[in-house]
């Protein structure tokens, strides 16, 4: 299928200010669902980042890897066992995630983006103690394991890569203060990346097109206070309220814009900063 070139002008004349309005910003994205599973989205996904680097932004990547774990528990006849959202992490499972996250997936997504031109490293949170962590304590006592929560983000390391060229790219595992592993919740982490970098920009990248109404129809903005009625009014349900609750901690951290994207749609990163429009939900107080 051929593209009017007069598009593609109209497209690039569009991103021009958001590109000159956010050069030498931080962009913070959470990368998962079939954006991180499917080859054509994949691919995209890294000539995006890459973009967005030559531009002058600076691209944060925080990734998951769920899918992936529990194919390799389900091969190692390891029992997998969710709670609340969150993985019961054993030794044998800590095993796992630290094999399929810091390894696996990590290493495709620094490949894709090398492939398209981009310089990227994969990290875990144990490198130069990026992100250290402490046992997460639930309030009903349940224990789950080898999962952790962020108590601190290294931010002169993320820095350290964005002036040379780097993108980071990072699984989202902790390291206590004995060294030991911590399996994170990937949107926790870069909510807290975002809020330790002061970014300008926190992107989930989700499998549905941003915070839906009742009648399915998409919220294109909402303001704080509109975020705590909808969901204090439960119109906002399952699974998008930990999403929100993190993209209202991160505001609240100095982050000044969050958005909730649908990652099937192709180059939805791109569209998301560059257009006026969008592909999701912003969520701001700022004009």
């Amino acid at each position: 299928m051929s593209i009017d070139p007069r598009q593609q002008a109209e497209f690039l004349i569009e991103a021009l200010p958001y590109m000159q309005r956010f050069q030498g910003s931080t962009l913070v994205i959470k990368y998962g669902g079939n954006a991180m599973t499917e080859p054509v989205l994949q691919e995209q996904f890294a000539y995006d980042v890459t973009l967005l680097k030559q531009v002058g932004m600076n691209p944060v990547i925080v990734h998951g890897g769920g899918p992936q774990i529990n194919a390799l528990l389900q091969r190692l006849d390891l029992p997998s066992k969710m709670l609340d959202g969150m993985r019961v992490t054993d030794d044998a499972t800590m095993e796992v995630v630290e094999m399929v996250l810091g390894g696996l997936v990590n290493k495709q997504i620094v490949q894709g983006i090398q492939r398209a031109g981009g310089k990227a490293l994969g990290l875990t949170g144990k490198d130069g103690n990026l992100i250290q962590a402490a046992k997460l304590q639930r309030d009903d006592g349940v224990d789950l394991g080898w999962v952790g929560e962020v108590t601190r983000v290294n931010a002169e390391l993320i820095r350290f890569l964005d002036a040379g060229g780097v993108i980071p790219v990072i699984a989202p595992i902790g390291v206590g203060v004995g060294g030991e592993s911590y399996n994170i919740n990937a949107d926790l982490v870069a909510g807290a990346l975002a809020s330790t970098l002061h970014a300008e920009k926190f992107v989930l990248m989700t499998n549905v097109a941003g915070v839906l109404d009742p009648e399915n129809q998409l919220y294109e903005r909402l303001r704080i206070a509109e975020v705590q009625q909808l969901m204090s009014n439960g119109v906002i349900t399952g699974g998008m309220i930990p999403k929100l609750r993190c993209c209202l901690d991160a505001l609240a951290g100095g982050v000044r814009a969050a958005h909730i994207i649908d990652g099937r749609v192709p180059h939805a990163l791109l569209l998301e900063v560059f257009t006026r429009l969008g592909v999701g939900t912003l969520i701001s107080d700022l004009d």
